[in-house]
């Protein structure tokens, strides 16, 4: 681990710390400070310890020492940011930002100290990349932040695509799941995590956006505490997965806004088995499973420009759009030198 201290230009307020990771012992606060960053908006997600540490014990083209940092007020975490590059289905490259701020500390200039913190690093991060395609700035902003939308768009970021967060607010009513002729739904454990995860990949690589398939993000999915594959509605066309969707009960969740809300944490279908009803069938199903284990109510995220008319599914199966996001951009320019 590298020295956590470092400079870098920000607002003079005293007690006011930037650093760089020190350890386990950052996560209780890093959860603390994202979970009240989504209070702030309407975001009724949970941020925990546990799945802090699996994804940053397991980063794809992020380096946790250094391309994380951490911001201080009188010794107590409220705020951090984090650069991740990841090359999109487009041809571009992307080197994107994770910032979230506090509320309390908010309208003091820290967003924008670490907004331009983290374009620095990615200049630096792109220097030992080949030009060889498109480069961007990306972020990532709840369209009820309006305090960070204003930040990014006098960045001279400009949005690119917005995505729904959508609920199905009761799981009565649902229609039945008719599986087409030459799918089969099987149970799958986690030996088959393998089989899934690498399905997923296949089937991502023709969305917007890139595809976490490497060992790394593997790693992060098996290590997460809420994948439990017998939640999980797998379609088989012989011996291959043709298409699933990963769902998820977080308990801690639930219980944190207490409610009985099951996830549709991920949905896909393979390209050699699309327009057939598959889809539909297999969000249908799980439905019927989550109200099996005792869910209320479902909830998934959609790109609002997806290719195969998933919004039209999700919106026919109940779900209704609650909220958004919306991806942003700008060109990245090289550093000096370059």
């Amino acid at each position: 681990m590298i020295a956590t201290e470092f400079e870098t230009v920000g607002p003079a307020i005293p007690g006011l710390r930037f650093r760089h990771f020190a350890g386990p012992q950052d996560y209780p606060g890093m959860a603390g400070a994202n979970m009240a960053a989504r209070r702030e908006v309407g975001v009724d997600e949970a941020v925990t310890v546990d799945t802090l540490a699996n994804q940053y014990a397991h980063l794809t083209n992020s380096d946790r020492d250094r391309d994380l940092v951490i911001v201080e007020l009188d010794g107590r975490i409220v705020g951090y940011a984090r650069i991740e590059w990841s090359d999109q289905n487009d041809g571009s490259r992307t080197y994107d930002q994770i910032c979230i701020v506090d509320p309390i500390v908010r309208g003091r200039g820290i967003g924008s100290a670490l907004l331009a913190w983290g374009e620095e690093r990615a200049r630096e991060i792109a220097g030992r990349h080949p030009v060889d395609c498109p480069q961007w700035h990306g972020a990532d902003m709840w369209d009820g932040d309006d305090r960070g939308v204003r930040l990014v768009r006098s960045h001279g970021y400009e949005p690119v695509r917005t995505f729904f967060f959508m609920v199905r607010p009761t799981l009565d009513g649902i229609a039945p799941a008719v599986v087409p002729e030459g799918f089969a739904l099987r149970p799958v454990d986690r030996d088959a995590l393998r089989l899934v995860f690498d399905a997923s990949g296949k089937a991502f690589r023709d969305h917007w956006g890139s595809v976490d398939d490497d060992e790394a993000s593997f790693e992060r999915f098996v290590g997460d505490p809420r994948t439990d594959p017998s939640l999980f509605v797998v379609a088989f066309a012989g011996e291959e997965v043709a298409g699933a969707v990963l769902n998820v009960i977080d308990d801690e969740e639930n219980a944190m806004f207490d409610r009985r809300r099951g996830l549709l944490d991920s949905v896909f279908v393979r390209r050699p088995y699309r327009q057939r009803g598959l889809g539909r069938a297999l969000v249908l199903r799980s439905l019927e499973v989550l109200r099996e284990r005792g869910m209320t109510s479902a909830s998934l995220g959609v790109d609002s420009e997806n290719p195969n008319a998933a919004l039209h599914l999700y919106e026919a199966c109940g779900f209704e759009r609650v909220r958004s996001s919306t991806a942003w951009r700008k060109p990245l320019e090289p550093a000096t030198g370059r």
